[in-house]
């Protein structure tokens, strides 16, 4: 094992942000004799290409500082590596972290057990989700990696507009932006497939695909995922009236919204999306319009835990 470990610091945190929240994490793996290497980058291109430098050298493993998008473009250099993975996670979602059982926004603390576990090989290997536009891209190993949440629908045009808007800064303008998108709310005719079956023809006010259990900084919405069983869980929500919604919204927080009766979950390892004026995003990060589909391939990452 590599005594070295790789810090993944955000590229584009603003006036040096993202070192400074390291350093806490890194002084504490310095502190149990493991040799710190920070990688950012220009941009998240470079960033990437100087992590899968990393990954090649032969690190001994991979700490990721930031929320779920920091999160989302490691795994783009270690899915389906022996390198394992540890999260530093100081973002505003932490929907990944969370859903592992790792320390939030505790720097040092994370730093100090991800070398633990490193020394003492508390590894978890878990699932993934791969996503590839329906008509495939080419081969195993392609598409775009995710761990926690794939949504489509009603949050995904929420997502939409509120990268649109300039104003105002921050998560507010996404509570005008899901505002804006209720007063025109329709739900949507799709096409779901599992796992190469029939085609189901549904209206759905949104449907989303976890691997992890949670999204938007806490929202359960894919409450009974477990990230190592090999399957999804697909959360579809109905053709929801704008009140029933409304109602019902509040209970993603807690779970609870799997009772309803719009509300239907299945399991699959593979899931294609079919719905006109439809985007997918994956970790908070978009993957384009529909159709996609979704593959969970078991054991494609080893992950540090407490």
């Amino acid at each position: 094992m590599s005594a070295e470990i790789t810090l993944f610091v955000n590229p584009t945190a603003g006036r040096g942000r993202g070192a400074r929240v390291a350093q806490p994490a890194a002084s504490a793996l310095r502190a149990a004799g493991f040799c710190v290497r920070t990688v950012s980058g220009a941009d998240a291109g470079d960033a990437l290409a100087q992590l899968r430098t990393a990954v090649r050298e032969g690190t001994g493993a991979v700490l990721a500082v930031g929320g779920d998008g920091m999160v989302s473009l490691a795994l783009q250099a270690l899915a389906g590596t022996l390198v394992p993975l540890g999260v530093i996670a100081v973002g505003t979602g932490n929907d990944f972290a969370r859903a592992m059982g790792l320390p939030v926004r505790d720097p040092e603390q994370a730093g100090r057990l991800a070398g633990e576990a490193l020394k003492e090989g508390r590894i978890r290997e878990i699932d993934l989700g791969r996503v590839d536009r329906a008509e495939g891209t080419g081969g195993e190993g392609s598409g775009t990696w995710y761990g926690t949440v794939l949504c489509s629908g009603f949050d995904s045009r929420v997502n939409d507009r509120g990268n649109r808007m300039r104003l105002p800064a921050g998560r507010f303008k996404y509570d005008l932006a899901m505002i804006a998108e209720l007063a025109a709310f329709r739900p949507f005719p799709y096409r779901i497939t599992l796992d190469d079956g029939p085609v189901i023809e549904t209206e759905a006010t949104l449907v989303a695909v976890g691997n992890g259990s949670s999204y938007g900084g806490g929202m359960r919405i894919c409450a009974d995922a477990v990230p190592d069983d090999g399957l999804f869980d697909i959360t579809v929500v109905g053709d929801c009236t704008r009140a029933t919604l409304l109602r019902v919204f509040p209970r993603v927080y807690r779970g609870t919204h799997l009772s309803h009766p719009k509300v239907t979950v299945h399991r699959a390892r593979k899931v294609t999306l079919e719905a006109a004026g439809s985007t997918a995003y994956a970790d908070g990060e978009p993957m384009g319009p529909l159709p996609v589909t979704a593959e969970c391939v078991p054991a494609a990452l080893r992950l540090l835990m407490p």
